[in-house]
């Protein structure tokens, strides 16, 4: 009962303070239908607290989101089911269910009777335009008499998450050397002319099996080598994200870096549908557990909650990106970068794998004076060309630029206003061109 009253609502309580008034205003005057009057509207709210107190119907309820992982600036709908278990009917019931206010204000229904052994059905769209994963729920039940003057609260427990992934643009298939159009078999010939000592084994890591220490490898190395085993016909493409908050420009869905991320997801589910092994690399390092990743839906998992990092170079990047292992194709979508960190990246390319290097023009995101345009223009061009002398396919990334409309020229020689390697640079790099 003391729950019941705490639950009054503003009219119960008006209702109470009127009541105690009038009943003042009686005995002072000694009006006694002035009493009566009092009496009804102190016990119009005791009652009605009484009654909701006394409820003791009994509720199920089942969330469900349709899809649970959806693109953002996409709709989700969320479906509650509500069924009465006990032998009573219930009364009016108001549901307010909690969600976080990215995905809009706290949607709030109002439900009748539910009968004996009934269901309710209430729907409600969700949507974000910002990445991320987010909790939906619980539902709380407001439990009302039918006067409006108490109203009590009751809390499930059940909760949800919506997954609000990067969207993705279909990319053109293209031709592309080095494993990507190869089905991996390139990987298992590289193992066969390095030689065993070279190519089949790695440096040993926490929890490897100690029978697999090839210890002749590990007498000329001067570390512990294990033997790996070798995986023909295994595609791989390895994702270099820049998340450096200092690469990037603008806020918010709009941002170089949200572009970014949407490039990277785009070019790691065109891999994946394809068959390929994927590997995710930030400039903080190795990401999903520095292994392969699963499928496109734990990529996409991953990118939902990637954010910026308070990273000023790519150093971190570096000894991943030269590890044992093959990179395969390295797609690389970078921000603003200087000449140092061009280099760096520079260097960390193998001859025998394929770098496509997605260069978002950053600067173009935020109106910059003459002077300051020409100077990150001239800036843009020296890092391009770094890479470009290193091998690297450079694609530029203007603000309102699609990928789509820039992959094809990953796959094919520069051409009219694209960026690519010169003729000769990066030995090897145009002599395994794998057939569609």
């Amino acid at each position: 009962m003391r729950a019941a009253l705490s639950g009054l609502t503003t009219r119960g309580r008006c209702l109470l303070a009127a009541g105690a008034a009038a009943a003042l205003c009686g005995i002072a005057l000694g009006e006694r239908d002035l009493l009566r009057v009092a009496v009804f509207l102190v016990a119009l709210p005791l009652v009605a607290a009484a009654v909701v107190a006394r409820t003791r119907f009994r509720l199920s309820c089942s969330r469900s989101l349709a899809p649970s992982r959806v693109p953002a600036g996409q709709a989700s709908e969320v479906r509650l089911a509500l069924e009465n278990v006990s032998f009573l009917p219930t009364g009016l019931l108001l549901l307010e269910d909690e969600v976080p206010y990215t995905l809009g204000g706290r949607p709030r229904f109002t439900v009748d009777r539910i009968g004996p052994g009934q269901e309710r059905i209430v729907r409600y769209p969700v949507r974000s335009d910002a990445r991320g994963r987010y909790r939906i729920g619980p539902l709380r039940l407001r439990l009302a008499d039918p006067f409006g003057l108490v109203e009590l609260t009751r809390s499930f427990t059940t909760v949800d998450q919506l997954t609000v992934v990067p969207a993705v643009q279909a990319l053109p298939a293209v031709r592309m050397g080095g494993a990507w159009e190869s089905g991996g078999e390139s990987v298992s010939r590289s193992v066969a002319i390095r030689g065993d000592d070279d190519a089949a084994t790695r440096e040993y890591r926490n929890g490897d099996d100690l029978r697999k220490v090839h210890w002749r490898s590990t007498a000329r190395v001067g570390k512990l080598m294990v033997r790996r085993e070798e995986r023909p016909w295994q595609s791989r493409a390895t994702l270099l994200l820049d998340t450096r908050a200092g690469a990037h420009r603008g806020e918010g869905p709009g941002s170089s870096f949200e572009w970014a991320v949407s490039a990277v997801a785009s070019a790691g589910v065109h891999a994946a549908r394809r068959g390929f092994a994927i590997r995710m690399i930030t400039d903080t390092g190795a990401t999903a557990g520095g292994g392969d990743i699963a499928d496109e839906g734990a990529l996409l998992d991953h990118l939902a909650e990637v954010g910026l990092s308070h990273n000023p170079g790519m150093e971190a990047a570096a000894p991943p990106l030269r590890g044992t292992e093959g990179l395969g194709t390295l797609i690389a979508v970078l921000g603003l970068l200087d000449a140092e960190q061009a280099a760096l990246l520079a260097s960390t390319r193998s001859p025998a794998d394929v770098s496509v290097a997605v260069l978002v023009d950053a600067s173009g995101w935020i109106g910059l004076s003459p002077r300051a345009q020409a100077e990150a223009e001239a800036a843009y061009d020296a890092a391009a060309g770094i890479l470009m002398r290193a091998g690297w396919r450079v694609l530029r990334a203007r603000h309102g630029d699609t990928l789509p409309r820039l992959w094809p020229s990953a796959g094919q020689r520069p051409a009219g206003g694209v960026l690519g390697p010169p003729a000769g640079a990066g030995a090897g790099a145009g002599t395994r061109d794998g057939a569609r």
